[in-house]
């Protein structure tokens, strides 16, 4: 809700901002320090200067546990001041509620702040469900994405944003709890996972666990605690071992136990706490004092100190992973017994490691000869947005969910480009993967160059070429071979663009009869009375035909059609509303 308005056109005056504020000056003191702390080039001028407006422009403002609600943005901004980032992102944390829930105007920020501050705080603003409606989460999770492509920033401040929403979630009623949960783990975990910034993901996972199947959360955390001290002792010659083998292998680093979030324990032992083991609860980390080469050094040292599992090494610095993790992954039976998973890493990796995207800017932030470790992988959303602007809300929502699910494979061009994909993906997913134009035109693939159909799987780490022709075009057997949201929207798009006319139409109206239907209404009654009529000229189309036709051709959204009729007829049908 917006509060009442006020004038901040001159918000930077400090005698203007003493009287009557709220006595909060010692956190944004603890998020300049932090800022200090941990940015190479830190301007605390201009972030003091951005808790003034936005203290200013939410001073009345309460939030549902009755802080001051400046106490979120704040928290917000420190998350990112943890993580080392810069100065503007911190304005744009401190300022990112303002054009949202007060008076105040994006144009005012702009003209406050600059175009960047204005960019980032526009791409994480919520779009106004009142204009909106049922599409309101899924647009305004598009243009996200659309300011994230030009500026990952806006997902850093979104993410850190979700977290503090997630820490105080108790002060939400239990319905809300558990939407904002399960939004959470769909969307903004993997987005969290695909930035790399794990430290994030850990605290996230729990926190939506505990909303959504609260016994098992409280059932595995109190087994982990009443388990902790006996598995620390367990494993300490493990952990002695090693710091033995890498000393006598001459390289310099450390040991230690490494405690996984409740989440994933619970992801590999689900309801089976009696067989819960350490090596469930801990791994065994490896921090290196040197360069990449010396992570092999360590391995070898790992492997000379305690038996190697065969076949369980991964080298994520050779390969790494699209998020810009790098490590080496190893699993070592230890005291002849206990299978441990031991993970080696440079303490340089192991900073990008628990703090992805952020770690990698603040690296970028030291200067041009900074050693950055790699890049993160943006083909996925650049590819995304290849075709998103025609979308619907929920073919959006769908294709992004789909994109972003976390238990994907991994497939490779000849070229060696990965392209993550879901299990069961065909190769007709993996050729609109690379892009329509491909898709369209497929005829066939080599996967690890055997010739298969279209409607072959892809099975996980597979090196695929898609086999084109130019005067090939999508068919039916495509769309029943594809599987991901992408794939399907742009072969049933294709489809329903090449049909004639009256065929659309017809198609799309059955369509909507069926829908309609499942809520007790009849579409031809809807169309006599003129509520589908009313409904096509609100959303551009003059004639019904073209409004069924455009359903067809996946540009009308099904669910917000069938929810516009339905209200339509209820208004046109109830006497109060003529009143």
């Amino acid at each position: 809700m917006r509060r009442g308005a006020r004038t901040l056109r001159d918000p930077l005056s400090r005698a203007a901002r003493v009287d009557d504020q709220v006595d909060i000056d010692v956190d944004i003191g603890m998020v300049l320090r932090a800022h200090r702390a941990g940015y190479p080039r830190p301007r605390p001028g201009p972030v003091r200067r951005a808790y003034d407006v936005a203290e200013l422009a939410h001073r009345g403002q309460v939030r549902k546990s009755g802080e001051p609600y400046i106490i979120h943005p704040l928290a917000v901004t420190m998350i990112l001041a943890e993580c080392g980032m810069d100065s503007a992102t911190l304005q744009a944390a401190l300022l990112h509620d303002t054009v949202e829930d007060t008076e105040y105007t994006l144009p005012e920020l702009r003209a406050d702040f600059g175009d960047e501050i204005a960019v980032l705080v526009d791409g994480v603003t919520k779009l106004d469900g009142s204009k909106w409606g049922e599409r309101a989460e899924a647009e305004t999770f598009r243009k996200m994405v659309l300011a994230a492509a030009a500026d990952l920033r806006v997902l850093l401040i979104k993410l850190a944003d979700r977290l503090h929403n997630l820490r105080t979630l108790g002060f939400q009623p239990p319905h809300k709890q558990q939407r904002i949960a399960r939004q959470s783990q769909e969307l903004l975990i993997p987005f969290a996972e695909r930035l790399g910034m794990y430290e994030l993901k850990r605290e996230m996972d729990d926190l939506c666990f505990s909303v959504l199947r609260p016994e098992a959360h409280g059932e595995i955390k109190a087994a982990l605690d009443a388990r902790e001290a006996a598995g620390r002792a367990l494993l300490r010659p493990a952990v002695d071992r090693l710091r033995a083998a890498l000393k006598e292998h001459k390289v310099a680093g450390d040991v230690m136990l490494y405690r996984r979030h409740l989440w994933a324990v619970h992801l590999d032992v689900g309801d089976r706490l009696d067989t819960l083991q350490p090596a469930d609860q801990f791994r065994l980390l490896v921090l290196v004092d040197g360069e990449d080469r010396d992570c092999y050094i360590a391995l070898g040292a790992v492997h000379a100190g305690m038996n190697p599992v065969p076949g369980r090494l991964k080298d994520f610095i050779s390969l790494p992973r699209f998020n810009l993790y790098r490590a080496l992954h190893t699993r070592v039976i230890a005291d002849g017994r206990t299978v441990m998973d031991v993970i080696i890493r440079t303490r340089r990796m192991h900073r990008v490691a628990e703090r992805g995207l952020a770690a990698h800017m603040h690296e970028m932030a030291r200067g041009p000869g900074a050693d950055v470790a790699g890049r993160i992988d943006l083909e996925w959303l650049r590819r995304l947005l290849a075709w998103q602007n025609d979308a619907t809300s929920a073919d959006f929502l769908e294709s992004l969910r789909g994109d972003l699910r976390p238990d994907g494979i991994a497939a490779f061009t000849t070229g060696g480009e990965l392209i993550p994909l879901p299990p069961g993906a065909t190769s007709i997913d993996f050729a609109y993967a690379l892009g329509p134009q491909t898709g369209d035109h497929a005829i066939g693939a080599l996967i690890n160059g055997r010739l298969v159909p279209l409607h072959a799987r892809v099975d996980n780490g597979a090196v695929v070429h898609i086999l084109t022709d130019e005067t090939a075009s999508p068919s039916e057997a495509g769309l029943d071979a594809a599987t991901t949201p992408t794939a399907r929207l742009l072969i049933r798009r294709h489809l329903a663009a090449n049909q004639g006319p009256d065929d659309a139409a017809d198609k799309g109206r059955r369509v909507v009869a069926e829908a309609v239907a499942g809520e007790g209404l009849d579409l031809l009654d809807l169309e006599c009375l003129g509520v589908s009529g009313s409904v096509a000229e609100d959303l551009g189309h003059r004639e019904l035909d073209d409004l069924y036709a455009a359903v067809t051709a996946g540009k009308v959204d099904l669910d917000d059609l069938v929810a516009r009729l339905v209200k339509e007829n209820s208004r046109s049908t109830d006497p109060a509303q003529d009143s």
